[in-house]
């Protein structure tokens, strides 16, 4: 029998590796992604010695190095799940964005994930297999990062392209929105603000961010045949936080149920 495959770029980062460690209990095979050999040597470390777990290194950027590696996963089996997870934001607002930052954003968090749908295209099409884009609250709504937040609204927007077009094979296209995750990301903002994550609490219904396992939880759902009849949706998993805010509800009915 031909292998269970499952993709996931960005694979080396916090998300990555709790979505990759997820899809171990549906898949045969999970190959981890990332232009980042050395994290990527880390990540497989704290998986742990399963040789379920594949680490390949990949700019998802550039189609030459992703039609290459995208021959080398299908001599592994067949690929059922891809998850665009590879994603970065730079300039914090739209003043302090140039042209190049634009562009790079642009690249990664929306291009990459056309490109590498494009280079498993056909293994999916096979499979009938399901496609998970990681995109972001900031896809939204504001909350800072413009050229992240445009690029990730783009990527909601070829999710559904993507659905409707690509339906009539079996792929199903489906995008997880996280809200604030604790990751290596945001340690910089952590260190400069220790009490950042508790400052933020205060705008989730649930008063609490999301973890990488709940975003990885999400995936595997969206991934799954318990998820055989959705397509063409984002999934906000963002413990509340676009839903609305109480602080806002209160003021706005004076009530002090919120």
């Amino acid at each position: 029998m031909t292998h269970k495959v499952a993709v996931v770029t960005g694979a080396a980062g916090d998300i990555g590796r709790a979505i990759a460690k997820r899809l171990a209990d549906s898949h045969d095979v999970v190959v981890l992604l990332d232009m980042d050999s050395e994290a990527l040597d880390r990540a497989i470390a704290e998986l742990g010695s399963d040789p379920r777990f594949v680490p390949l290194t990949c700019d998802v950027t550039d189609e030459k190095d992703l039609a290459e590696t995208a021959a080398r996963i299908s001599t592994l089996g067949l690929v059922h799940t891809l998850v665009n997870n590879a994603g970065a934001a730079r300039a914090v607002s739209l003043g302090d964005t140039d042209g190049e930052i634009w562009r790079k954003d642009n690249a990664l968090n929306l291009e990459a994930p056309f490109l590498c749908f494009r280079a498993f295209e056909e293994a999916l099409k096979a499979s009938k297999g399901a496609l998970v884009n990681i995109s972001s609250v900031n896809g939204m709504a504001v909350f800072g990062h413009p050229a992240y937040s445009a690029a990730k609204a783009g990527l909601i927007h070829l999710t559904k392209l993507i659905a409707v077009e690509y339906g009539k094979y079996g792929i199903r296209s489906n995008a997880v929105a996280p809200g604030t995750v604790r990751t290596q990301a945001w340690e910089a903002r952590a260190a400069a603000n220790p009490q950042v994550f508790e400052e933020a609490k205060r705008w989730y219904a649930l008063r609490r961010i999301a973890t990488a396992e709940d975003i990885a939880n999400a995936v595997f759902f969206l991934s799954s045949d318990q998820a055989a009849a959705i397509t063409g949706v984002c999934l906000p998993v963002d413990c509340g936080l676009t839903a609305g805010q109480a602080e806002l509800a209160r003021t706005f009915s004076q009530s002090d149920n919120y």
